[in-house]
C-alpha cells in the first residue's frame, strides 16, 4: 500500500455532537454503520457492509496501534484511541474510538461495537508525532515483526511516564468527554 503524506487530503470534521457507530462481527467484518459513519467516510452502506473495517485505515496509522487494539479487544477489555481514518475519496478525519467486545447472554463474542466521536485538537497534536514515530520504527523492522516493535516502544513510553495507553488518550481528551458527560 503507497503512503500517503501526512496532511494530503482535506480533514473532515465530525460536527460536536456527532457519532460514528459501527459494529463488526468477530473477525473485524462491518455489520452496521450508522448513517454519520457513511457520510463522513463517503461509503454507501452496499460498500461497506461485509467489508473489513480497515477499509477506512489511513496510511498514516502504525500498524502497531491496531496490535494493541486487537490484543486489548481479545483480553475481553474495551480500548480507546485518537484515529485517523481515510475517505473513500481520499481525503480523511480523526476521531476519539472506544471499541467494546459484544457478547451474548453465555459470554460468547459476538464481535465489537464502536463509538468515535470528535477527539480534542489537543489530543491530535499529541499523537501526530507519536504515530510518525511508530512508523519509522515499522519501516526499520521487517512486516512480520513491524506492529510489535512499534506497539512496544509506545508502551515503554507510556510507562516511563506511568500510564496506560487508555489513561494516555482518555487524559488526552478528558475536556471533550466531561463535556459530553463521558465518564472513561
Amino acid at each position: 500500500m503507497e503512503h500517503t503524506p501526512t496532511g494530503a487530503g482535506r480533514e473532515i470534521q465530525l460536527a460536536p455532537n456527532e457519532l460514528i457507530v459501527s459494529k463488526t462481527d468477530p473477525s473485524g467484518h462491518i455489520t452496521y454503520a450508522n448513517r454519520v459513519f457513511m457520510r463522513i467516510a463517503g461509503y454507501p452502506e452496499h460498500l461497506l457492509l461485509g467489508k473489513p473495517h480497515n477499509i477506512i485505515r489511513h496510511p498514516d496509522m502504525p500498524r502497531g496501534a491496531y496490535r494493541l487494539m486487537w490484543q486489548t479487544l481479545q483480553s475481553g477489555r474495551e480500548f480507546f484511541a485518537v484515529v485517523k481514518n481515510a475517505t473513500i475519496d481520499g481525503n480523511y478525519y480523526w476521531v476519539l474510538a472506544n471499541v467494546t467486545p459484544d457478547y451474548d447472554l453465555r459470554g460468547k463474542l459476538q464481535g465489537y461495537y464502536s463509538v468515535r466521536r470528535p477527539p480534542s485538537r489537543n489530543a491530535i497534536a499529541a499523537i501526530e508525532p507519536i504515530y510518525a514515530e511508530m512508523r519509522k520504527i515499522e519501516a526499520a523492522h521487517g512486516k512480520a515483526e513491524a506492529p510489535d516493535a512499534s506497539r512496544d516502544w509506545l508502551l515503554a513510553q507510556l510507562q516511563e511516564k506511568g500510564c496506560s495507553y487508555q489513561d494516555f488518550i482518555l487524559n488526552l481528551n478528558a475536556d471533550v468527554l466531561r463535556a459530553k458527560g463521558v465518564n472513561g
